[in-house]
């Protein structure tokens, strides 16, 4: 079957990624290769989160093993579903627990990459405020109710969680803006549902609210915007983040306990059924995972529940527990996706046979053994470099390239550790602490 014809934008972005050894927002599916279970069973993940349920996966992967690949994919599965999706990279300053606005950091970043189908390369927040109070007018319409008193009635169940009073306020505010064509009101409102309010006074001069998004109530407000976006017609919401290793990389056994704590409440949450129409996709590193002195796994609350099933041994999976280890790519995938990257490239195939890249794939072999099935990110920029060349060179033979190819194992980014700024847990600046001392006793 003849595959549709690629756009020229979708083109342009996938070749510039690649070339840069990171991930394309837009285009994933022209050269999605192999891991169809691991995708098919986020996928009963992201039906059960529309049908009120909740999920939460830890997705495991070697850096340049495809894992941000993955968690991009699942991500434009989820919007297509109908579903919004938050997401966000980890960062110094950026983390799921903190006290120096490092999580407030995090939830503002999230929001500002909120996607919807519509808009799925971020800034979608405002659409989906605009879209809420759309519908509930139109349903206040015809039923004869007063717009304001039929938005307050379909935000009154907010207020029973943790800080949805405040949350279906600044809500109201947006449509009473809107009435009055306040544009200031409007800004205000969309400002405290990003979390751009720093303090409190400044929130109730705006707009009379007494609480803002903070460092602790993060997790609070991803469960109201769960919420809120089923109330604005959405089928549930995803929170995507990526570079979780940020917090292995702590300096502060306090401040990483701090922070793995917090997922051991979204865990327990997720899987004891508190949470609703709410996913969490978590990406990281196998030493994230499994460093009994640094990784999730010196937290022993979340070694014993992230534990992987004992029966599965031998060649034998179980993909439905919370951790998704990402499979190694096979040769044959490895064939198809230069074959995908090739056709993206718009590759003369007389000038780049199959024959090249199966040489290709041999002399990658020979530079870096089975890591370049593991990690093959720095194998495909190398394999995009060489199609460049040729594209611009029409007198150079593919034979001539394939021996200069320069290739070596994808190590990862740099691992140094994370000291803490000022007015977090932990030591502010002196040197790393040392762990092992830190739990000795007499």
């Amino acid at each position: 079957m003849e595959r549709p014809p690629i756009k020229r934008r979708e083109r342009d972005t996938i070749i510039q990624a690649l070339r840069a050894g990171v991930v394309p927002k837009l285009g994933l599916q022209h050269i999605q290769v192999g891991r169809a279970r691991e995708v098919e069973e986020l996928v009963r993940d992201i039906e059960r989160i529309g049908e009120g349920g909740a999920a939460i996966r830890f997705v495991i992967g070697e850096y340049g093993s495809g894992k941000t690949f993955f968690l991009n994919l699942v991500r434009l599965v989820a919007l297509e579903k109908g579903l919004v999706v938050l997401s966000a990279d980890l960062a110094p300053d950026r983390r799921l627990h903190a006290t120096g606005g490092q999580a407030r950091a995090l939830y503002a970043e999230m929001a500002r990459n909120a996607a919807t189908r519509t808009k799925p390369d971020g800034g979608a927040l405002a659409s989906i405020v605009e879209r809420f109070v759309s519908q509930t007018v139109r349903e206040a319409e015809t039923s004869g109710r007063a717009p304001g008193d039929a938005i307050r009635a379909k935000l009154a169940h907010l207020e029973e969680l943790t800080g949805g009073f405040d949350f279906a306020t600044v809500v109201s505010r947006y449509w009473e803006g809107h009435e009055a064509g306040d544009d200031d009101m409007k800004a205000n409102a969309l400002r405290w549902l990003r979390a751009e309010f720093a303090t409190r006074t400044d929130a109730r001069k705006a707009l009379g609210v007494r609480t803002i998004v903070d460092d602790a109530s993060v997790y609070d407000h991803l469960k109201l915007m769960a919420a809120f976006v089923r109330e604005a017609g959405y089928g549930g919401l995803v929170v995507a983040l990526d570079e979780m290793v940020n917090l292995y990389k702590l300096t502060s056994s306090q401040a990483r306990n701090a922070n793995y704590e917090q997922i051991l409440r979204v865990l327990n949450d997720v899987l004891q059924g508190g949470a609703a129409h709410v996913g969490f996709l978590l990406g990281g590193t196998p030493e994230f995972l499994m460093d009994t002195r640094r990784g999730l796994f010196s937290y022993e609350a979340l070694q014993s529940r992230l534990a992987e099933n004992s029966f599965a041994r031998g060649g034998l999976v179980d993909l439905s527990g919370p951790v998704l280890r990402l499979a190694n790519l096979t040769p044959e995938d490895l064939f198809v996706l230069l074959v995908n990257i090739r056709r993206v490239f718009h590759g003369d195939v007389d000038r780049l046979p199959d024959e090249a890249l199966t040489a290709f794939m041999a002399h990658c072999s020979e530079r870096i053994g089975d890591a370049y099935f593991r990690t093959p990110r720095n194998t495909v920029t190398a394999f995009v470099n060489m199609l460049a060349v040729i594209e611009q060179n029409p007198g150079v033979e593919w034979r001539d390239l394939i021996g200069d190819v320069e290739l070596s194992a994808d190590g990862g980014d740099d691992m140094s550790d994370i000291e803490e700024s000022a007015g977090e847990i932990g030591p502010a600046s002196g040197g790393p602490e040392d762990d092992d001392l830190a739990s000795f006793r007499l």
